[in-house]
Parts: C-alpha cells; structure tokens; sequence
C-alpha cells in the first residue's frame, strides 16, 4: 500500500483529474438516467401492456456487455464515437432499467386505499401522483438509483477503453504495463467512491422510509439538482483541463503509450499546439474508427497492420510495396501515413529461454515439432486477425492438442514465463523479452509482413496545422529498434514513469 500512497502523491493532480471525470459520468448519466426512468416508470405503472415491449429491451440492454456495448457505438453519428459522449450514453442505458422497475414496484405498492382517499378529496390524477404517490414510492425509486449510480461506478472504469477518461485509466494503463501498483491506483478510488455512493444513497433511502414526506421529496430533489451541479462542474473543469487543439491517441499496451506520449510531447514541444492525450484506447478497431470519424489527429499504426487489418488487404512481405499501398490506401479516406519512425515491430513467437536452450530451438519450424504437446497462448488481436494465428498455423504446420488461450497480449509474457502457456506471440521489441527471459523464434518461412511503426494523421489537421507536420516529421527514422526495446524496458521491467521516459528520450531528438 505504501507504493500506492506514493503513487497518489507523486500524481495527485492527474488523480484530482480522472476522479472529477469519473465523477461527472456516472453523476450525469445517472441524473439523466432519473430524468428519463422514473417519468418512464410511471407511464409503464400506467399502461404494462404497452410498456411491455420497452421493459424487454432495457432488459436486452443489461445483458449486453459494456465493452461489447461501447464497440457497437462507436460507428453510430451523433451518439457514438470515441470519448465522454458515447460513455455517457451506454451509462444512461444501464441505468434506466434498475430506476424503471423500482418505480413500478414503489406505485405499484401503494395501497388502493390511499388512492381512493385522494380521489375523494377531490385531487386530480396529476395532484394524486404528485403530492400522494410519488412521495410514497420515493424510497423504492432511490433504491433503484443507488443500484444504477452503483453500476455506473464500475462500468466507467471500461469507459477508459474507448478514451472516456476517469479512474479506468490508472486500470488499463497498469494492465498493459503488468504493474499492480498502478491497477490498484485506480481500483481503490474506484471502489471507495462506489462505496461512498451507495452508502449516502443507502442513507437517502432510509430517511424517505422513516418519513415519507413531502418535505423529504423536496430534499431529494435538491440534493440530485447538487449531484447534478457538481457534475456538470467537474466534467466541465476536466474537459476545460483536457482541452486542446490536436487529439493524440494510441492502443492499449506499453508500447503505444509510449508512442502515444512521444507524439504527443514532441507536438508540444516543437509543434507549438496544445495536445489532448486520448491513450489507451481498445485497440485497433477503436483507434482506426476514432481517426477517421475525427475523435483522434493522429496515432502511430504498424504498416502490417495497416495492410491487414484496417484495409483488409492481401498479406505482403515486401517492406517499400507494403508501405508505399498503405499510404495510398490511407490518402483514399482522408488520412496521411508519414515516413516510418525507423524499427519494425513485427510479431516474433516466443517461447522460454531455457525451452529455447534446452530443445535447442532457433526457428518457427523447430517450435512446430514441439508443438503437439504444448500449451499456445495468444493476444485478442492476433487470434482473429488475418496475418495472425490461422495463417501461421497453416504455414508451420503448428498442431497444439488444444485452442489456444486467448488472453490480454501483456499478460501473454507474463503467462509465458510463469509455465501456463509455452508458446506465444510477441513484439519483436517489447521489453519483457528481455526482462523474462523469454527467446524470440526466427520466422524462418518469412510469414509476417512488415509492420514499419509510422505516425498517421488526418490530412486536414497537418494542412492546418504545418508545424505540427514538421514536428511529426522530425521523428522519422530516429526511433531504432534498440531505442523501442530499452523504452519498452524501462516501462515494463523497471516500471518508470512513462512521460518521464519519453523526455529523457526526447532530449537526445533535436
């Protein structure tokens, strides 16, 4: 705990910042969430038979998962795309289900009796839902409040996946870079402030269940226009704090944040703009999406990657025809691929060092003898992917007795070294290689095509913005692939704050 505490001091300000976003998006989707489920509520208290088919699909919805929930948004105009928006909009949809049924359930409670006294008093069904029902069935709706803000605490954190910010960061930052002190960094702020929540919501509820008064409805209301307020608040200091002029992305593993910060601060420094880091971001699909649709400037995609799984093109092993097709296809959809930064980080099967040394393996092909009793182990990505698994298994003959596991691609190295799996697939520069002993296989079939490391951007930003271009530029061919590994090694093995190393790096780039 001690190296958390650290932690939190050594970043208090970046803390400060991603606890007011996490703050913002669950208090705004779920203020939202209340606007629109309770008078929702009411109307299927009113009518069940025509409320029927919406009570299904807000069922639909919670069964979907939220990452799932996030990627089917990204495409979509107006709602989706990368960023606060497209969470914001997947928290308001979680959260209307628990707050609908908890207000039936409150009306629906009410004795008839009441009712009937009401109307013979003389009070309209509006003054009747108004000043009876409604002060009755508070409890149960704030019960159904606290489960949604509760939900919406946890389901944030992956909003990080798709550059929403808040206490996610910390989580998927320190799950690429295998660091439990920056994971437990964002998971106990995360966890308090849900604990927090539904304490004080807990405590709302009792009130109103002691009381039912009016003048406890009145107090809810103020105390959720607050909630309300000091969300807008916060989320309008973080996005004032966030904002700026070029949007930097990258995907989510030690060696994007790392590139993501270097095109960041080298746009800074040599660039004159202000930059907007949106790092960590889901993978691929989600930066490639972002970039085009105008959420992200620019990022730093790998040629290969480019070639296969953004354009779906043919696998290619020439090197300038690759790079030359890529930035053709890239110029067709608005976008510009720069001069490579100077290493290419093609995926490298890895297998353990003494494995290595004591099969006395060197290639693919050596590995692909082993293989009928051995464990493979794979990232997300490279299962699918056409230049992955399948065609690497077809070219080497590879045969394991089981599917491999399919895991975080981070994770793979560590699940390597530990003896769970005794294959995988790397990146030739990655700094656990090093840091586990790990030995990386010829490819000696020539399977991969090259995945030359170059910044893309929008063409319409670098026209706008020309020193941003020159800046960009200035990298080009100056990060070799001993350069990639000892950043990727400081990162990962002897877990150095990245902007720093980055700096430090940066410093020898004039």
């Amino acid at each position: 705990m001690s190296r958390v505490f650290s932690f939190w001091i050594a970043h208090r300000v970046e803390l400060a910042g991603l606890l007011g976003q996490h703050v913002m998006l669950v208090g705004a989707s779920t203020v939202v969430a209340v606007a629109m489920g309770v008078p929702l509520g009411i109307f299927s208290a009113r009518r069940p038979r025509l409320a029927a088919p919406l009570m299904a699909a807000a069922s639909i919805v919670q069964t979907v998962p939220s990452l799932a929930m996030f990627g089917f948004l990204l495409p979509v105009p107006l709602v989706g795309g990368v960023g606060a928006r497209a969470a914001l909009v997947v928290l308001i949809l979680y959260g209307l289900l628990p707050i609908v049924r908890t207000t039936i359930a409150g009306l629906r409670g009410i004795d008839p009796a009441i009712r009937e006294a009401g109307v013979a008093m003389g009070m309209t069904p509006l003054e009747l839902l108004r000043q009876v029902e409604l002060p009755l069935a508070l409890p149960s709706i704030v019960a159904g409040v606290r489960v949604a803000a509760v939900v919406g605490v946890g389901s944030a954190t992956i909003a990080a996946a798709i550059g929403a910010g808040g206490l996610g960061e910390y989580i998927y930052r320190g799950l690429s870079m295998v660091d439990t002190t920056v994971i437990l960094a964002g998971a106990i702020p995360a966890a308090l402030l849900a604990l927090a929540v539904d304490g004080t919501l807990l405590w709302v509820e009792r009130q109103l269940s002691a009381r039912r008064r009016s003048r406890s409805w009145r107090a809810a209301a103020a105390a959720a226009a607050v909630v309300a307020g000091l969300a807008l608040l916060t989320g309008g200091v973080a996005a004032r704090r966030s904002s700026g002029a070029i949007i930097v992305g990258s995907k989510n593993f030690t060696e994007q944040l790392v590139l993501g910060e270097l095109v960041a601060q080298i746009i800074e420094r040599d660039g004159g703009v202000p930059v907007n880091r949106r790092l960590n971001l889901g993978g691929t699909l989600i930066c490639d999406r972002a970039l085009l649709s105008g959420d992200l400037d620019v990022y730093v995609e790998y040629t290969g990657t480019a070639l296969t799984a953004v354009f779906h093109e043919p696998i290619a092993t020439d090197e300038a025809a690759v790079f030359d097709t890529v930035r053709m296809l890239y110029a067709k959809t608005g976008r510009t691929l720069l001069a490579p930064l100077g290493f290419n980080n093609t995926f490298t099967i890895l297998v353990r060092g003494a494995d290595a040394r004591a099969l006395h393996l060197r290639t693919i092909d050596d590995a692909a003898r082993e293989s009928a009793h051995w464990r493979a182990g794979f990232g997300y990505e490279f299962v699918e992917r056409p230049d992955g698994y399948p065609g690497l298994a077809k070219a080497y003959r590879l045969q394991f007795p089981d599917a491999p596991r399919v895991m975080d691609l981070t994770l793979s190295y560590r699940a390597l070294a530990a003896g769970q799996v005794d294959l995988i697939a790397g990146d030739a520069t990655a700094g656990l290689i090093k840091g586990l002993d790990l030995a990386p296989l010829e490819d000696n079939r020539h399977y991969f095509p090259p995945y030359d490391a170059a910044a893309v951007a929008r063409a319409e930003t670098l026209l706008r913005y020309p020193r941003v271009r020159a800046a960009l530029e200035r990298l080009s061919g100056r990060v070799s692939a001993a350069d990639m590994r000892a950043l990727n090694y400081a990162a990962d093995v002897e877990h150095r704050d990245i902007p720093g190393i980055v700096s430090q790096f940066l410093a020898r780039v004039r």
